[in-house]
């Protein structure tokens, strides 16, 4: 396809995003609200839910050699009966195709009864406008080079040009903006998505009504120059690259990828370009005389599960491992299900099975091993091994934290070159040991054509993959952080943007921002600062009769979300608020507190992680991204709260509801002890009640109180005072709680009674919600 071509379909897709759906849905759109019907829009996901599994890409799954995917087949003569078509572009009555969706005889109606799939009048009607239309074809938007839409002209609202996409969609949908949030609620929203942390009472007084130096834009720059800028965006990274401190399996080891995870820390603190960002994970190495650091970057490919089990076949897991990268890379980078054509040609998207060897044969040829022998010594790292010693983390990589003198080993990435050099076969159904046709590096044509003039190795993916021309890349990040500020991405399906993932809520604006990020460097706090500076993200989070009728879901972003805390934050505001967060950047895993014996249950019992040893001292006071995560038991906890498991990569997390949330507020040691600890500190500097709860309620809520809640609150602390000083024997009791130090002049009724307090602050839906 030139790139002419390519470009007048772009401006038919961006005319064909103005008939979309009500309500954002794939296919649902009322035949009565479309004048013009788009095959991306309301064609393609019917066709791709209820016809593509047996006329699709699939070659083998593809029933009478009928493809409906691809314009020519779907017009060509059908091979069974050469006089007949299954679409005749403006005849819907000379298509076959419609004559089967709408045919009674069981035998001929499509779909068949016993797929159990049914397309609704609504569907059918829709299929017949498009044929009358004249069935014209359109490439999938994802594959489509991005480009610079126009911005709407027609606005009177807003602060930049997001304001200006987003507001023309509100007006179609007759939605108007809410009014802007109060500063309270806009500095805490604010720094909880650049930081993760709740704003202190301090900073809440500096920034005020955001008047003279201490404006909106000075809160901005200020949040993103902070560490914790870093340590809250390497939580979407750490699911991106599947981010876990022992190797899975039965055996479950301990390994030290930490040091990973400090590099991503400060590449997001430094701004390391995405571009430059991805390039030194994928093939740092691979570099013109890399760098330490940039050959560490790549165990972003190495922080797959690995097996220490005797009795395997080497060859099987090391295809297990090859495949995880290949996969990872895919779906974290690409936002593309190309797993599915490892076994046979993808059923939806153009993936054939060759393709997808290809793809992995960029990975293929690296000295990992499938299995390194001797079960009874598990080792930190697995080969290709970077050793770092003192030097190195004195120089080059001064960022890593590690205290100790000990040598540290990470997994990384290396080359296999000359006689060495090992081949990629297309292994027939997905089977280690069935290896068919020889096939070279390459990548999938429908989404770019590999260049000849790049090196067919990691490094050239590498540069295809952040390519201008790519059509993937920047769309799939910039959504992904869009999914982070407001909760669902422009895309929400944020890992798949392939057939059967959803169409954007806003096609021109994720376009827009993909192009724009291009053309200023890649630059990821930018990108930040211009979407939290749009009066989009300013707006109040209040949910009106209008917007619940016409919007439940917030598609439209008439109103600024209102979302759960991600699990690791939730942790962060409880210990930050009460002045218990180790504010350390980096360095080992900690294990705080867990139930007993969960490890156990699960464990082979061999290796030092059979056992859970609870780390003392500052270790249980760190943020929640520095939690251990054995894969085989993850932090119960975090997995209560919808965080990931990290067996494999994960672009979106659930969000949920649940009785087991309250629960763990409510008993969670670490709750509980943070409310001791800040009703002793609180006791220290006031000795009124009144201003005690005061305090506490602006740290765990950041707004003021209004009337209502200071005499809730100060009834409750009478009535519970009142408890303890009849009950002077459940003092002691409700105190000692954690193993933070518990002062004897700490014991008293009134500590006791204003602890509880707080835990039913910490214990508000608004205290762990973003709004």
């Amino acid at each position: 396809m030139t790139f002419k071509r390519q470009n007048i379909l772009v401006i038919g897709f961006a005319i064909a995003a103005l008939f979309s759906c009500k309500e954002g849905k794939q296919g649902g759109s009322e035949l009565a609200e479309i004048d013009q019907v788009s095959y991306n829009f309301h064609i393609r996901p019917i066709l791709s839910d209820k016809c593509f599994a047996c006329h699709g890409p699939d070659a083998n799954k593809r029933e009478a050699d009928l493809r409906l995917d691809v314009e020519e087949a779907a017009f060509a003569a059908l091979k069974e009966n050469p006089n007949k078509f299954a679409v005749v572009p403006g005849k819907p009555d000379e298509s076959e195709v419609f004559h089967r969706i709408i045919s009674e005889d069981p035998g001929e109606l499509m779909p068949p009864a016993e797929s159990n799939l049914k397309l609704s009048d609504n569907e059918i009607a829709i299929i017949k406008k498009w044929i009358e239309q004249g069935a014209k074809y359109e490439p999938h938007w994802a594959f489509v080079k991005a480009e610079k839409a126009e911005v709407p002209s027609q606005s009177d609202w807003g602060t930049n040009q997001i304001d200006k996409f987003t507001f023309k969609k509100m007006k179609e949908m007759g939605l108007e903006p809410n009014p802007e949030a109060e500063s309270y609620e806009l500095i805490k929203r604010a720094s909880l998505d650049l930081t993760g942390l709740p704003p202190s009472p301090e900073m809440l007084e500096r920034f005020g009504d955001f008047s003279g130096q201490n404006s909106y834009e000075d809160l901005l720059d200020g949040l993103l120059e902070q560490d914790a800028y870093g340590e809250k965006l390497a939580i979407l990274w750490m699911d991106i690259s599947r981010y876990a401190d022992s190797y899975g399996y039965q055996d479950d080891n301990i390994r030290t990828q930490w040091p990973f995870r400090d590099w991503v820390i400060h590449a997001f603190n430094n701004n390391l370009p995405y571009d430059q960002f991805l390039t030194w994970q994928i093939a740092g190495d691979l570099l013109p005389e890399a760098t330490k650091e940039q050959i560490l970057a790549t165990a972003f490919n190495r922080n797959h599960k690995y097996t220490e089990e005797g009795g395997v076949i080497p060859e099987e897991y090391r295809i297990e491992y090859v495949l995880d990268k290949t996969n990872t890379f895919s779906k974290g980078i690409l936002g593309i299900t190309m797993e599915c054509a490892q076994c046979h040609d993808h059923k939806y998207d153009p993936f054939s099975q060759k393709e997808y060897y290809e793809f992995f044969a960029f990975f293929n040829n690296t000295p990992e091993k499938g299995f390194e022998g001797d079960v009874s010594r598990s080792k930190p790292a697995k080969t290709p091994i970077l050793f770092v010693d003192q030097g190195d983390l004195d120089g080059i990589l001064d960022f890593i934290n590690y205290q100790d003198t000990t040598q540290l080993s990470i997994s990384v990435m290396g080359e296999l070159e000359g006689e060495d050099a090992r081949s990629t076969f297309i292994l027939d159904r997905g089977v280690y040991d069935a290896p068919s046709t020889e096939v070279f590096p390459s990548t999938p044509e429908s989404i770019l054509e590999f260049p000849e003039n790049l090196p067919k190795n990691r490094l050239g993916l590498a540069q295809w993959a952040t390519s201008r021309d790519n059509p993937l890349t920047a769309r799939v990040f910039v959504n992904l952080i869009w999914q982070e500020i407001f909760g669902t991405g422009i895309v929400k399906s944020a890992g798949d943007f392939g057939m059967q993932g959803d169409l954007p809520s806003h096609p021109e604006l994720l376009d827009w921002l993909a192009v724009d990020f291009m053309e200023n460097g890649w630059d990821i706090k930018r990108l930040y600062k211009q979407i939290l500076s749009s009066a989009t993200y300013k707006q109040s989070a209040h949910i009106s009769k209008d917007h619940l009728a016409v919007d439940p879901a917030n598609i439209y972003l008439a109103r600024a979300p209102r979302m759960r805390l991600p699990a690791e934050n939730v942790q962060d505001l409880v210990l930050a608020s009460s002045g218990l967060l180790v504010e350390k950047v980096g360095g080992p895993s900690v294990k705080g507190y867990q139930p007993e014996g969960i490890w156990e249950a699960a464990s082979s019992g061999r290796g030092v992680l059979a056992t859970y040893v609870q780390d003392k001292g500052e270790s249980l006071y760190r943020r929640g991204l520095y939690n251990f995560i054995k894969l085989t038991v993850p932090p119960p906890k975090a997995i209560i709260f919808d965080s990931s498991n990290r067996d494999r990569c994960e672009i979106s997390r659930g969000r949920t509801n649940t009785p087991l949330q309250a629960l763990v507020m409510m008993n969670d040691p670490m709750v509980l002890e943070a409310s001791r600890v800040l009703a002793g500190k609180l006791w220290e500097k006031y000795s009124d009640s009144d201003e005690a709860i005061n305090e506490a309620f602006v740290r765990i809520l950041c707004r003021p109180m209004k009337s209502e809640e200071k005499d809730l609150l100060e009834g409750y602390f009478e009535d519970q005072l009142a408890r303890f000083e009849s009950h002077q024997d459940q003092v002691q009791a409700t105190l000692e709680v954690g193993d933070y130090p518990l002062e004897q002049e700490d014991i008293n009724p009134q500590t006791a009674a204003l602890m509880q307090v707080i835990v039913s602050l910490y214990n508000l839906e608004e205290t762990i919600t973003k709004i």
